[in-house]
């Protein structure tokens, strides 16, 4: 299913496909700029390199995944505005490709206004979400899309206000989820069941958020059925018109916030699929630009909530490198360069999270042989140079002719693969 790209808008126009791809580290080669260069960021990457792009890796540690296999890696705190442009006026990229939350994006909006590279998917995109205020604002409140009962609350006592309507508004009330306005992969959110959790769920977010802004949001408690994530692809056709294209719909489980399994696809009626799709592409066609978005979807019976959208490849995602026949990757790779882009489904297919398990540095794995030999299994090991309890480290795919068996090979296949202290 495709839409047609909406004329106007306060997002600038997508560009015209680049017509030459030259050899990498050449004088007229093409480069691309990845600020976060993690595990996804690090699969958009290999993606271009296959299309003949020069990469250049950007984070604020050194030797993250992504900057393993770029042309070349930087290590910058990325919410210096001044630092980053000064980064893109020495690289002088031709796009540059927010993967993270924590950026300096008015320097974004600068450089985008200046002509000094495209920001992808738009600079407008890139600042809107990376703050849940921006986007939810604009999803509930100029679009009219439905979503959760929301407050947003600069203090503790304006967080109690907003839970139990003591400053005259209607109350959000209990349960409920509170989050920081700037995090990601479920970092700093919480159930509030009740007033005694309010205060610990005040301090988690500050901590959890990727840039302390000293402002959450908090959200009356949906009672859905399911959660999906609806992939959702700007690109460009073969006759160079801007489309909207939607992948298959991911059922995923995510606990305390963060995804720990994905599947794809993920039953719903087709009602409920519609209602996906008119939400996503609502919210993809307002923010403009070229590339994937993450679009989150709360689905009861044929109600369909909106949640959040991210403007880039997202971690419940990582399931199509096993399940389509092109990948969130390779589809953020060349929707971003004005290429036409394949969203089809190749095969039922489930992802499920390897996690540290402990606090230490390079770590290596054992079962991995065991782990392959589970039927229709890949597994993909990110390489991160330092291991958390709770830190994605790897993650294992499976395909089967259906999506149930699949879960079941993924998460049996990520049990095997242990990953261990050196």
């Amino acid at each position: 299913m495709s839409r047609s790209s909406p004329a106007g808008g306060a997002s600038p126009a997508p560009r015209a496909a680049l017509q030459t791809f030259a050899t990498p580290l050449s004088p007229a080669a093409t480069r691309v700029m990845l600020l976060g260069a993690g595990e996804l960021g690090k699969e958009v990457l290999i993606a271009l390199q296959r299309l003949g792009i020069e990469t250049i890796a950007v984070d604020r540690y050194a030797n993250a995944p992504g900057q393993q296999v770029a042309h070349r890696a930087h290590v910058i705190d990325m919410t210096d505005g001044a630092q980053l442009r000064a980064l893109i006026e020495r690289e002088r990229p031709a796009l540059v490709v927010p993967e993270i939350e924590a950026i300096a994006t008015p320097a974004l909006i600068e450089i985008e206004r200046e002509g000094l590279a495209t920001v992808i998917p738009t600079a407008r995109a890139a600042w809107l979400t990376m703050n849940r205020e921006g986007i939810r604002r604009l999803a509930a409140e100029e679009l009219g899309l439905p979503t959760s009962p929301y407050r947003f609350a600069g203090s503790l006592v304006e967080l109690r206000a907003a839970i139990e309507g003591s400053d005259g508004q209607p109350p959000i009330g209990y349960p409920c989820v509170v989050k920081p306005v700037m995090s990601s992969s479920g970092k700093g959110q919480s159930k509030v069941d009740g007033p005694d959790e309010v205060d610990a769920a005040w301090r988690y977010a500050a901590s959890g958020s990727r840039v302390d802004t000293g402002r959450v949001i908090v959200e009356g408690f949906v009672r859905f059925d399911y959660e999906i994530t609806l992939l959702t692809v700007r690109a460009r056709r073969a006759d160079g018109t801007v489309g909207t294209a939607f992948c298959e719909p991911i059922g995923h489980v995510q606990v305390a916030g963060d995804y720990v399994e994905s599947w794809q696809p993920q039953p719903m009626s087709a009602l409920a699929l519609e209602r996906s799709k008119d939400v996503a592409g609502r919210v993809v066609d307002n923010l403009g630009g070229l590339g994937i978005f993450g679009v989150e979807l709360f689905v009861r019976g044929d109600e369909v909530w909106f949640s959040e959208v991210s403007p880039r490849p997202h971690d419940t995602g990582m399931v199509t490198m096993i399940s389509q026949h092109q990948s969130e990757f390779e589809l953020h790779a060349r929707a971003i360069l004005g290429l036409p882009v394949d969203v089809s489904l190749r095969t039922p297919g489930a992802s499920a999270v390897i996690y540290g398990g402990a606090q230490a540095g390079a770590m290596c794995f054992d079962g991995v042989a065991e782990a392959l030999a589970v039927p229709g299994t890949e597994l993909r090991l990110f390489g991160k140079p330092e291991s958390f309890p709770k830190r994605r480290m790897g993650v294992a795919l499976a395909r089967a002719d259906d999506a149930e068996t699949a879960r079941r090979r993924a998460k049996l296949a990520a049990s095997l693969a242990k990953p261990l202290p050196t």
